[in-house]
């Protein structure tokens, strides 16, 4: 990288982070410069990101756009495609499964509405990032994935991030965890062809489960249960997923 290229990236890197500009020529310059060169690149696209995916789209929760800012997507998919991480789409990972494209993970993320003291189930640990994203917007995430080598995996990714409100769950998540039920929120990370009723059975009253729904021809719900415990199912729009196993 150039002096001239860096200079940008430095000062643009460092003002998002302490709205301060560094001194040129220092030795705290230099050494934030040593510091920043393997790093500020990927912070940059991830504001990129937020901007022009997010943002730019509808997504409005603050929190949820904070989030996505702040967790570094590079370092939940393998590393021959780090350089696709931020770009808008669905990215192959490992075992046939994927991560899915930013704008999915926040819009699926948004609609849980979560708070702090909600306890979340995600159905489809895959690599950990969408995992990230929901431990660092509620109190407790049980998170159940089906494949020992992307269970193991995701920890492996989690562990420097030291989040102390995530359950790893290794096991078929078709049916829920009912051990920890009642949810406020429900993730599913993969289609099944109906909406399973022991996941209904396990979400809260006012709470919400966002799931993608079919087998040829994929939509993604909004499932709420009211008060009463009235059940009701909102579609919101195509999408693709791989399948639930059940």
């Amino acid at each position: 990288m150039s002096d001239i290229a860096f200079s940008i990236v430095l000062k643009e890197t460092y003002r998002m982070k302490t709205d301060k500009i560094p001194v040129p020529g220092t030795v705290f310059e230099n050494n934030l410069k040593e510091r920043l060169m393997n790093s500020s690149l990927e912070d940059l696209e991830r504001q990129r990101m937020v901007r022009e995916q997010l943002e730019c789209r509808g997504i409005r929760s603050r929190m949820v756009l904070d989030a996505l800012a702040k967790v570094p997507r590079h370092l939940f998919v393998p590393a021959d495609i780090r350089h696709l991480a931020y770009t808008d789409h669905a990215l192959l990972t490992y075992c046939g499964q994927t991560i899915s494209q930013p704008f999915i993970v926040a819009k699926m993320t948004e609609m849980l509405s979560l708070e702090p003291n909600h306890r979340v189930l995600e159905i489809g640990t895959g690599t950990g990032y969408q995992t990230a994203i929901l431990a660092a917007l509620a109190g407790e995430v049980y998170t159940m994935e089906r494949i020992k080598e992307l269970h193991d995996l995701a920890r492996e990714n989690l562990s420097p991030f030291h989040y102390s409100n995530i359950h790893y769950l290794y096991g078929n998540g078709y049916n829920g965890y009912p051990d920890a039920a009642p949810y406020h929120a429900i993730i599913v990370t993969a289609a099944p062809p109906s909406i399973p009723q022991s996941l209904i059975d396990q979400l809260a009253p006012g709470g919400q489960m966002v799931i993608p729904v079919g087998t040829d021809f994929q939509i993604l719900y909004l499932v709420t249960k009211d008060a009463d415990g009235l059940v009701h199912e909102i579609p919101v729009f195509s999408v693709v997923f791989v399948p639930m196993v059940k």
